[in-house]
């Protein structure tokens, strides 16, 4: 009896992605068998590693490897491994469907992108695996049966628009992936991939340190089958043996990624407990750092046994974008994550992994500005989350911060630079967060900080609102918001020389301010002068304390009861509008419409900073018949 063949539809994402590598404009082909070989290496790990979890799992794994054949007369080119394999149900999750996060969005800015290096560095971003086989071949052929289960499956696609799969009775363990490859066409890079040497040139510039054996038929009618990597772990050798270039292709195997990495990191620890540690810093985020279903975390070996894959407990939430691969030479095979969170070794390598990663990233400053500026912009925002719970490492994590500030539009600042330019006597680190610079630029409350020509670090991220509130300050100086609490930017001879002037103001203004505090009781918590503004004629600011209305926003969408927040009204005691009020509430102080005057004030204000008006109707019913009585 023949086996039912089912006929399957892609998943829309998977479907799009599978176009665009038929249609690939990526140059270099070659890849597709790097994404497979990395495939069958994986396969092979996770055999391992589940025979050692599981005695009773009925493997072979006495012989395991990967071989590679190819069929000139065919034109075919198989991937074969004896690994882990999979079940018809895996297959259709793994292949048919693309789960990975952030799909939606890359194919939405692929189609954005306006030209061939845009698409390709954007194929380079995602790091497509299994679908690169469709850049060389017409149709693909996979077989497969999970090691364990007694029944294969067979898997084959054109790559359109479906699949087909039906159960395989006699099929080995592991997994066979046959290319029926298209004809050859050096023009656009499609070469012979049938051709052995041309397979053996690909295996040793991509996939040489692969800790499996690549076998091919050797050369010549009699000839026997070759292994034709070396097989040395990178991270076991000496960084004199290994070429930059290694280092390249060994971080692509264990990242998916296509871009070379922004930085290499090694690190050798001997004594109490061994270990070697092989990192990169990725040259561009992934689409999915923010996202949180994401995976985080780098390979775990122990003695080039590997362990697992995204081993979270090596890394901080905050260097989730790290890749690599640490060999512990003291742990057992059958460690578990659970048991990683607690063991006392694993926690000393994650505080070395940590002062490592950050103490390079402080040498990029300093050695290398362009590489740094690439790593703040893709990462920095990441980084900053460091600063809300590693308490140990935060003070070199401000070191290697960088914001953006009044100083320069277009160069961000490190906080070392903006302390060398702080003003003579100047206590404070000023800084403002909001939703742009353009918006924070144009508050009323970079008015006095503009006209004194003081520094202000303009805070853009969500992440900001929170740090700045958590961290004391940097170098012995304390983080001021310029939005909140009294700001006092007059030196002692200057307060000196204004002081009979401002207690006169105060005398002068104090009806004024108990008549408006009464007035907009509802809504403020006090009203008084300011020495913020130079030219607005009233802004509203928070308590030394209190959240900004951007943090009491983010709380509220997360279902988090607050109580009001009620802020302070500052006016500009030299602006023309507020010392009319004045004189006008000195000679009618029973004037009904000066109660509406003071909740316009009020709604200005909260405008000029970005805010939202409690009652936008009246507020427009308020003056709109202001406006009518001047005409």
């Amino acid at each position: 009896m023949t086996a039912p063949i089912e006929t399957l539809e892609f998943q829309s994402e998977a479907r799009q992605l599978l176009q665009l590598m038929i249609h690939s404009i990526y140059s270099n082909k070659d890849t597709f068998l790097r994404e497979l070989v990395s495939n069958a290496s994986d396969a092979l790990d996770k055999l391992r590693l589940e025979s050692y979890r599981d005695k009773d799992l009925e493997a072979d794994t006495g012989d395991l490897h990967i071989a590679i054949e190819t069929d000139p007369e065919a034109r075919t080119l198989t991937v074969r491994d004896n690994g882990i394999g999979m079940t018809r149900d895996e297959v259709v999750a793994l292949i048919g469907t693309i789960a990975k996060s952030g799909t939606a969005d890359f194919l939405t800015k692929l189609k954005e992108a306006k030209d061939a290096a845009a698409s390709q560095d954007l194929i380079g971003q995602f790091g497509v695996g299994f679908y690169a086989s469709f850049m060389v071949a017409d149709k693909v052929t996979l077989v497969t049966r999970r090691a364990g289960t007694a029944e294969g499956v067979r898997w084959e696609s054109t790559g359109e628009g479906t699949y087909t799969i039906q159960p395989v009775e006699d099929a080995p363990q592991g997994t066979a992936v046959t290319l029926h490859l298209k004809p050859e066409d050096t023009e656009d890079h499609l070469y012979d991939y049938t051709s052995a040497a041309k397979i053996r040139e690909i295996v040793k510039r991509y996939s040489d340190f692969i800790t499996w054996p690549i076998r091919m038929q050797g050369e010549g009618e009699d000839a026997e089958v070759e292994t034709v990597n070396s097989m040395k772990a990178l991270w076991a050798r000496s960084s004199s043996e290994v070429s930059e270039d290694e280092y390249h292709e060994f971080y692509k195997h264990v990242s998916h990624d296509w871009q070379d990495p922004l930085e290499t990191i090694r690190l050798q620890a001997e004594g109490t407990f061994e270990y070697q540690a092989l990192l990169f810093l990725p040259s561009h985020a992934p689409m999915d750092l923010f996202l949180r279903e994401r995976k985080r975390g780098v390979q775990l070996y122990v003695k080039r046994v590997f362990i697992m894959d995204d081993c979270e407990s090596l890394v901080p939430e905050y260097l989730r974008f790290v890749k690599g691969v640490v060999d512990a030479q003291d742990l057992s095979l059958n460690v578990s994550r659970e048991i990683l969170q607690q063991d006392r070794q694993i926690q000393l390598i994650r505080r070395r992994l940590v002062k490592k990663v950050l103490s390079t990233v402080k040498t990029m400053m300093t050695a290398d500005a362009e590489k740094y500026a690439t790593f703040w912009r893709e990462f920095g925002r990441a980084v900053k989350e460091g600063l809300l719970d590693d308490f140990e490492n935060r003070e070199a994590i401000l070191e290697i911060s960088s914001f953006a500030s009044t100083h320069d539009a277009e160069k961000p600042t490190s906080l070392r630079e903006y302390v060398e330019r702080m003003k003579d006597g100047q206590q404070h680190i000023y800084y403002m967060t909001g939703e742009s610079r353009s918006a924070i630029e144009n508050s009323p409350h970079m008015e006095a900080f503009r006209a004194k020509g003081f520094e202000v670090l303009v805070l853009t991220d969500p992440i900001d609102e929170m740090w700045v509130d958590a961290v004391p300050g940097f170098d012995g100086k304390q983080f001021q918001s310029i939005a909140k609490g009294q700001v006092d930017l007059e030196s002692e001879d200057d307060k000196k020389a204004t002081e009979v002037a401002r207690e006169q103001q105060k005398k002068d203004f104090e009806g004024l301010l108990t008549f408006m505090g009464t007035a907009l009781g509802e809504t403020v918590k006090e009203v008084r002068l300011s020495s913020r503004l130079t030219t607005s004629p009233a802004c509203i600011v928070g308590d030394t304390h209190d959240l900004t209305p951007t943090l009491e926003k983010m709380y509220r969408a997360m279902g988090q009861e607050l109580p009001p927040i009620k802020r302070i009204l500052e006016l500009n005691p030299e602006h023309a509008l507020v010392t009319g009020l004045r004189e006008a509430h000195a000679a009618r102080p029973d004037d009904e419409g000066l109660a509406e005057t003071a909740e316009l004030l009020y709604g200005m204000a909260l405008l000029a900073e970005g805010g939202e008006l409690a009652d936008p109707s009246r507020f427009i019913k308020l003056l709109a018949g202001r406006l009518e009585k001047t005409l």
